[in-house]
């Protein structure tokens, strides 16, 4: 094939050698071959065949000088130009593209990663950020608050958007350490240091609503570009605080106390002891610790009281008691011990806190106070109330051993003159040597006891016949009777005794007592220095007592006594400022019974009691009842002694006063026989002391009479002195009578008590009180006693309202 000279684009498009369609044609043939199939594809990539057949025209031909004439493409074989086009096209084109989109897909990779990380990190920052216990504050090297944590909203009480860019000291620095704080971020922003910077530090913090409360905080610079950044790190010490005071509290009272402290670990092993338990047990601190308080053990509980106390400590996790222990000296002594166990949050015992204190003292008072209470304060022998256990505790014995007991009442016979011709401190030492003289004739195991004044009480055990106790009754008469020398002069008393036995005469013991003291005024009417055992008639006169006992019991179920008011006036003044309240039983067949008629008989009984009840709320309901009146005057009552010695006396006298609160302060006085008063001064001293309290007065009746002496007087916390009528109706004809009136007023106005003289028949009776000084005065020649609808009227007649 003849080969034309190539000469440019215009013999490519006219050329007369090969035509279009021969050049399409070969086109064709290539593109249908296999190495067509490659390059095919790969002009496809590039943008198809006649964009080389372009690159040939555009670039060969002005280069090489090439024509692109039909011979030229005749000649060019398709295989030729696939190697030729390939690899340049590879090379130049394919490869540094799919390199280029490479690595832009890698870098792409690599951006998505890291912004997922820094997402990741920041979503864990905010997190932390916010669910941190303490709160976190971010400032900006201008101390202006850039990022505030949810729990410095709830610590300060300000949110993020009520504080963002707002300096730190206006919102949490108190007021008074503002200054400092500017001053200090000044400091540091000029030389890069702080003395609060890195630390812990403790500070007052300022909330919202305006209190305060410590912080410890932390400060933390960061180094920026542009300057420096802080994180501040706050936690509330509130709770830390307050529980750092209480341990030092708690360490000081540990240290402090009085009562001594001592501290085992679970297994009672001694871990501490405060100064108190030195100075009580004189073991020091170094001496215990370590070892088991066994060491301070007395011996004188038993194994099984430490039983019983383990055990309330392992139930209860407490014990309370009283223990004997003994001192680094060997000394035993008592103390109040207080037992606590502490356990850990599983209930497991991991300490003992052991307080005790020494009682020594306190027992001391209170064997003093127990003997003052069960043994006479002249003799040392028992009182009443001890005589009372221990008649039980022998009936009981009695009862078991299957034997007898005697009850002797013993009553001393001209005992009386020596107190009133010798005085009354003679008298004292009488009955000493008595209760002595009793001691040293009966036996070890039976018991002597004074119940007042010359009255004693002897309990012989263990008799196997009722004859047995006369021999000792003898004796005792015989040793009574000899004579007695008191301070140089020589005196002899006798004893009238009764005696009653048990179980002949099976009663309890207040019958039993009472049988003996029957016996005893038989004795004593029979010509006294003697003894009489009770017996059947006696009985039958107790028993007529007792159906008496149930008429006056009926009466008073019935509403068949009253009573009856004396009045009782000033003697200056003549005016009305009182009245006695005097019993009477209107008997549906006797008439109007007098108080001598039936009190007698139920002295020392319940009825006593009931009677004494009765008569206090019916004079608390007729002094009510005048007063609405216009009559405001004192209404006093006659209380016996058995009655003001009972043991709710005053707690009954309390609730009945309840009732009439609006009365005025010492509207209801008492009076008491001075016998009474005075026969166990101990009892009724704090019994009248009592009811004082509550607006109660109280009077001395029949003075004069008894065996007082000015230091019992002086003690008894009584108001009024209530002179005897038998002293002021024979005053007039006796100087004797006249001296003790007298000396009453005299004495009255030394101990600035009131006087009542009783029994003023005539108008030289009421002028004599007067000359004295008596204030106050009753009796006939004034008026008697009269109904309570009587005395309004009298005082009305006597113009008194």
């Amino acid at each position: 094939m003849p080969v034309t000279a190539y000469k440019g684009n215009n013999s490519l498009r006219h050329g007369s050698a090969i035509s279009e369609n021969t050049m399409n044609l070969k086109f064709q043939r290539l593109r249908n071959s296999p190495l067509g199939a490659v390059i095919k594809v790969t002009l496809a990539i590039l943008g198809g065949e006649f964009l080389i057949m372009a690159a040939i025209e555009g670039v060969l031909a002005p280069v090489f000088g090439i024509k692109a004439t039909s011979e030229f493409w005749e000649y060019l074989d398709p295989i030729m130009l696939s190697f030729i086009v390939t690899p340049v096209l590879y090379y130049a084109v394919l490869r540094p593209m799919t390199l280029q989109q490479a690595k832009l897909e890698l870098q792409k990779q690599e951006l998505e990663e890291s912004t997922h990380k820094l997402r990741k990190q920041k979503e864990h920052q905010d997190s932390v950020f916010e669910v941190a216990m303490d709160a976190i504050v971010l400032m900006n090297s201008n101390g202006a608050i850039i990022g505030w944590s949810g729990q410095a909203k709830k610590l300060f009480g300000w949110s993020q958007e009520e504080v963002l860019g707002k300096q730190l000291h206006e919102v949490i620095v108190p007021l008074r350490d503002r200054e400092n704080h500017v001053r200090g971020l000044k400091h540091f922003l000029s030389t890069g240091n702080g003395p609060v910077l890195n630390k812990q530090i403790e500070v007052a913090a300022l909330h919202r609503d305006g209190w305060e409360f410590p912080v410890e905080l932390s400060i933390v610079p960061l180094n920026i570009s542009n300057g420096y950044e802080f994180s501040s790190f706050i936690r509330d010490i509130s709770e830390r605080k307050r529980a750092e005071e209480g341990l030092r509290v708690t360490a000081s009272v540990f240290k402090s106390s009085q009562e001594a402290i001592l501290i085992t670990d679970a297994d009672n092993i001694i871990v501490d002891v405060n100064p108190a338990f030195t100075q009580i047990t004189g073991y020091s601190h170094n001496e215990v610790v370590g070892k088991n308080p066994g060491i301070l053990s007395s011996g004188r509980q038993s194994k099984e009281f430490y039983e019983k106390m383990w055990k309330s400590l392992q139930v209860k996790k407490r014990w309370r008691g009283e223990i004997w222990n003994k001192r680094k000296n060997g000394d035993i002594f008592p103390e109040q011990l207080s037992i606590t166990c502490i356990s850990d949050d599983h209930d497991k015992i991991i300490r003992h806190v052991a307080v005790f204190s020494d009682i020594s003292k306190a027992k001391e008072h209170e064997a003093q106070l127990n003997h003052a209470a069960h043994f006479d304060a002249l003799t040392g022998i028992p009182n009443r109330v001890l005589l009372a256990d221990r008649m039980k505790q022998a009936i009981a014995q009695t009862s078991r051993e299957q034997n007898m007991m005697a009850i002797c009442y013993l009553d001393l016979d001209g005992f009386k003159p020596i107190n009133d011709v010798m005085g009354h401190k003679a008298g004292d030492q009488v009955l000493i040597e008595i209760a002595n003289r009793i001691g040293n004739t009966i036996r070890g195991g039976d018991t002597v006891a004074r119940l007042g004044g010359d009255e004693f009480v002897i309990l012989l055990l263990g008799q196997e016949k009722g004859e047995e106790s006369v021999a000792t009754v003898e004796r005792l008469l015989l040793a009574i009777s000899q004579p007695i020398d008191i301070y140089g002069q020589t005196c002899s008393v006798s004893a009238s005794i009764g005696v009653s036995i048990y179980p002949l005469d099976e009663e309890d013991p207040d019958t039993l007592l009472r049988h003996a003291d029957q016996a005893m005024y038989v004795a004593k009417q029979s010509g006294k220095n003697r003894f009489y055992i009770y017996d059947p008639e006696l009985d039958k006169r107790a028993r007529n007592q007792s159906d008496f006992l149930k008429s006056i019991r009926s009466a008073l179920e019935n509403n068949q006594f009253e009573l009856y008011y004396q009045p009782k006036i000033n003697l200056i003044s003549r005016k009305l400022i009182g009245a006695e309240a005097l019993i009477r039983w209107r008997h549906p067949e006797r008439g109007l019974l007098s108080p001598a008629e039936f009190l007698g008989v139920i002295e020392n009984t319940d009825l006593d009691i009931q009677l004494g009840e009765w008569v206090t709320a019916t004079a608390l309901a007729q002094m009510r009842h005048w007063r609405s009146s216009g009559l405001n005057i004192e209404i006093s009552i006659n209380i016996s002694g058995y009655h003001l010695e009972s043991s709710d006396f005053v707690n009954k006298l309390h609730l009945q006063l309840a009732e009439y609160s609006d009365m005025p302060w010492g509207s209801l006085q008492i009076e008491v026989l001075e016998t009474v008063a005075l026969k166990d001064i101990a009892i009724v001293r704090e019994i009248i002391a009592s009811c004082r309290k509550f607006g109660v007065g109280f009077a001395l009746d029949d003075f004069g009479t008894g065996y007082s002496s000015l230091s019992y007087l002086s003690s008894l916390p009584v108001d009024t002195l209530k002179i005897d009528q038998s002293f002021v109706r024979g005053m007039l004809k006796d100087k004797g009578d006249m001296a003790i009136v007298q000396g009453i007023v005299a004495l009255a106005h030394a101990f600035e008590r009131k006087t009542v003289a009783e029994g003023i028949e005539s108008e030289e009776h009421y002028q004599a009180l007067l000359d004295m000084g008596c204030e106050v005065g009753q009796g006939y020649g004034i008026a008697r006693p009269m109904p309570a609808s009587e005395l309004l009227n009298w005082t009305l007649m006597n113009h008194e309202l």
